[in-house]
């Protein structure tokens, strides 16, 4: 039976749910010498941009995307900005990105005067590299790929379409760190990526970014547009008749939050192999109960990093009450970006995968502080039916 399958023990002896909080979607991954390490700044004489982003830098760079260059940020939209300025993004130019994202990935257009082109969603709620080709114009300079949840897109099809059309390759891997496709760090490959440090991913830094560039040359001009334009190097010289030439930008991250940074790398391995624990976990446990589907489930080519567990579901709204009536939050956590009036608003029919799936996707939670008896509770919630 089913519920053999789920529960190990008998129901009376799993934990009682608060139904006050219960299982909550989020929790920040907090890291055990987090307060240590940002004490260990403040008694230090930098506490912003500092050796300490540089260290992080470092660390981040040799652990994940090597030979590709990491320039840590103020947030993940700041790396996604430059990034953009980075692949010379012109007011008209056009540039294919996700329909199905955090707008996060898409507003940095609006203020660089860029067209947004925007793409339909495949299965699992990454891009549709089918439809992308179908795009494709002589005014498209690059493409935008998200790895929704942790899970890699088919990165293979979009670097060849970027080889055939001379097109820059972007990356917003803000679900993904430690994702790899065909054995490879998701970061070491594509022109530009981005990695989201924001309070409830994998990596903390209260909030903050890395931008990922592969093209060396392009990493000193990062660096001044990172920092208002100016050169830092020079500056800190004392050569002070230095001239700004390029409109820069107020990015940093600070020493305070890369220390935070430096104490969740410290402990990556062990935070990610709980995870993806739990999603494979999720993925057995579910996947002989009827009108649900694990999002991402089947791939053997790439490794999933885990940052949502995103179900398809039939009945959503009757699912989502049926969870909270059990102390389980969940929840859609981001949508289909032509629904904001930014954007342009939404064209019936235009993107038929992703009208069939959004009202369909569920996000259950999975984060350092959910257990492996708490998914099988929520899984027994689940095969009781809604």
């Amino acid at each position: 039976m089913i519920l053999d399958k789920i529960l190990e023990k008998p129901m009376n002896e799993y934990p009682v749910m608060d139904t006050r909080e219960g299982i909550v979607l989020f929790y920040p991954n907090i890291p055990a010498k987090a307060a240590s390490n940002i004490t260990e700044v403040l008694h230090s004489r930098w506490i912003g941009q500092g050796p300490k982003v540089d260290e992080f830098e470092r660390r981040f760079e040799l652990k994940f995307t090597y030979p590709n260059k990491c320039l840590a940020v103020g947030s993940g939209t700041d790396a996604l900005h430059l990034a953009y300025l980075l692949a010379d993004l012109q007011p008209d130019d056009e540039v294919i990105a996700p329909v199905f994202t955090c707008t996060a990935t898409n507003i940095p257009f609006l203020y660089m005067g860029v067209n947004i082109v925007f793409a339909d969603v495949d299965d699992n709620l990454n891009i549709d590299v089918k439809h992308v080709e179908q795009l494709i114009t002589p005014k498209t300079k690059a493409i935008v790929c998200v790895h929704y949840g942790g899970l890699p897109c088919d990165m293979d099809e979009l670097w060849a379409l970027g080889k055939k059309h001379n097109l820059f390759i972007i990356e917003d891997a803000a679900h993904a760190v430690g994702a790899k496709y065909k054995g490879r760090y998701i970061g070491s490959e594509s022109d530009f990526t981005m990695f989201s440090f924001q309070a409830i991913k994998h990596i903390t830094t209260g909030d903050g970014g890395m931008l990922v560039v592969k093209d060396p040359t392009l990493v000193e001009k990062a660096k001044r547009l990172r920092w208002f334009g100016i050169d830092r190097t020079s500056k800190q010289k004392g050569i002070w008749e230095n001239d700004i030439v390029e409109v820069g930008y107020k990015y940093q991250m600070t020493d305070i939050a890369a220390s935070l940074g430096l104490a969740g790398l410290e402990e990556f391995d062990e935070h990610l192999a709980h995870r993806q624990r739990l999603y494979r976990l999720y993925c057995e446990l579910l996947k002989d109960i009827p009108g649900i589907r694990v999002i991402g489930s089947e791939y053997t080519d790439r490794e999933h990093a885990a940052w949502l567990l995103t179900a398809e579901v039939d009945h959503r709204e009757d699912l989502m009450r049926h969870l909270r009536e059990h102390g389980i939050e969940s929840g859609q956590v981001h949508y289909r970006n032509d629904k904001y009036s930014i954007f342009g608003g939404r064209t019936p029919g235009q993107f038929p995968k992703m009208d069939a799936i959004e009202e369909r996707y569920l996000v259950l939670p999975l984060h350092a502080r959910v257990t492996e008896d708490d998914i099988r509770y929520i899984a027994y919630v689940l095969q009781k039916g809604w």
